[in-house]
C-alpha cells in the first residue's frame, strides 16, 4: 500500500450499486411513518418491519412498538404486517379483534402468495424454494391450507421428494434467494418432474438478483468484501455467498464498528455493498471508519439503474 504524507495507508474503495433499500423496503419503512403521522403513537408492527436494527430503532424513536405476535397488540391501537408478508390467519385473527391494520407486505411477495393460491386452486401441490422459518416463507405457506405445499432448501431436499401426484406439481421461490443456487434447484426439479409448472416471471426479485449481480461485478476486482445487512436478513447474507463464490473473502457486518481491522491485513482493494434494508446512512457510516485510517480511493460500480417505485395503500396516500 501507498504511503501519504499523513502516514496512513491508501486503499481503494469499490462500492456496488445497486445496494441498500429496494422499493418494497422504502415502501414499508412510509407505511409505519405515515400510520403513526395517521393515528398517532404508538402504532404496533408484527414482527421487525425489515430486517435491520437502525432501522428498527429509528422508527421506535418515533412511536413505533415491535411485537411477534398479533396476541402482543393491544386493543383498540392500529397494527402493520411486515415486508415479509404474513399468514392469511393473521388479518382474520385482526379483523376479530376489531383491529385496524395496514399491510406492508412487499408487493413482490404479494404476488407470490397470489400464484400460491391459484396453484392450489388449479389441484397441484407446490414445492416451495426457501429457507425454513425463514417470515417469507412462513407467510407464503399460511397462504394456503396445510400439507398444500413442500418446501425444498437444497438439491438433496430435490432428490429426496416423494410427491403423491409427480403429474400435479408446481414451484415457488422466496423472493430474497441465491439467484445460482434456485436457479440449480429450479433446473433439478423440472429434470425430475418435466411437467412442473413455473411462475411466469422470475420470483426472485429484481432487487435481489441487481444486489448479487452488482457484488459479482467487483468481488474478482476486491481482496475482501464487507456487506452491511444483519444477520437474519435473507438477501444480505446471500450477498456474502455471492462474493465468496466468486473466491473472494467476504463479511457480513450490521455497523462500522464490526469491522474488525485485522481483516484488512494485506488488503489493498476493498468492495462494500449493502442489504436491500441497510440505510444509506451505515455505508456512508462505514466509509468514515475506514477514513480514520486509510486514505481511501472511493469509486462506484454501477451495474443496473433502479427506478421502481411501489404504490402505497388506500387511505395512507395522503395521511
Amino acid at each position: 500500500m501507498n504511503h501519504a504524507e499523513s502516514g496512513k495507508p491508501r486503499i481503494s474503495l469499490l462500492v456496488a450499486a445497486p445496494r441498500g433499500f429496494c422499493a418494497g423496503v422504502d415502501r414499508a419503512i412510509k407505511i409505519v411513518e405515515l400510520a403513526i403521522e395517521k393515528y398517532g403513537a404508538p402504532v404496533y408492527v408484527r414482527h421487525e418491519i425489515v430486517h435491520n436494527r437502525y432501522v428498527v430503532d429509528e422508527l421506535k424513536k418515533l412511536g413505533a412498538v415491535f411485537v411477534e405476535e398479533l396476541d402482543e397488540v393491544p386493543d383498540g391501537v392500529p397494527v402493520v404486517f411486515s415486508a415479509h408478508g404474513v399468514p392469511k390467519a393473521v388479518p382474520h385473527k385482526a379483523e376479530e379483534r376489531g383491529l385496524e391494520y395496514v399491510d406492508a407486505t412487499c408487493p413482490l411477495v404479494s404476488k407470490v402468495h397470489r400464484q400460491a393460491e391459484r396453484q392450489v386452486e388449479a389441484g397441484r401441490h407446490i414445492i416451495f424454494v426457501g429457507h425454513e422459518n425463514h417470515p417469507e416463507v412462513i407467510g407464503t405457506f399460511g397462504q394456503v391450507d396445510e400439507g398444500m405445499m413442500t418446501l425444498v432448501e437444497t438439491l438433496e431436499d430435490v432428490a429426496a421428494l416423494k410427491p403423491a401426484d409427480p403429474e400435479k406439481l408446481s414451484f415457488l421461490t422466496q423472493t430474497t434467494l441465491s439467484v445460482d443456487d434456485t436457479r440449480a434447484i429450479v433446473e433439478a426439479l423440472q429434470e425430475r418432474f418435466p411437467n412442473i409448472v413455473g411462475p411466469k416471471g422470475e420470483d426472485i426479485c429484481y432487487a435481489t438478483s441487481n444486489r448479487q449481480d452488482a457484488v459479482k461485478s467487483i468481488a474478482k476486482s476486491c481482496d475482501l468484501v464487507l456487506v452491511i445487512g444483519a444477520p437474519n436478513s435473507s438477501n444480505s447474507l446471500r450477498l456474502v455467498e455471492v462474493a465468496e463464490r466468486e473466491g473472494t473473502a467476504a463479511h457480513l457486518i450490521q455497523r462500522a464498528d464490526d469491522i474488525d481491522f485485522a481483516w484488512m491485513e494485506g488488503v489493498a482493494t476493498l468492495g462494500l455493498t449493502a442489504g436491500a434494508s441497510a440505510p444509506e446512512i451505515l455505508v456512508r457510516e462505514v466509509v468514515s471508519h475506514l477514513e480514520e485510517r486509510y486514505i481511501v480511493d472511493e469509486q462506484k460500480i454501477k451495474t443496473a439503474d433502479e427506478r421502481m417505485v411501489f404504490k402505497l395503500p388506500r387511505g395512507l396516500e395522503a395521511a
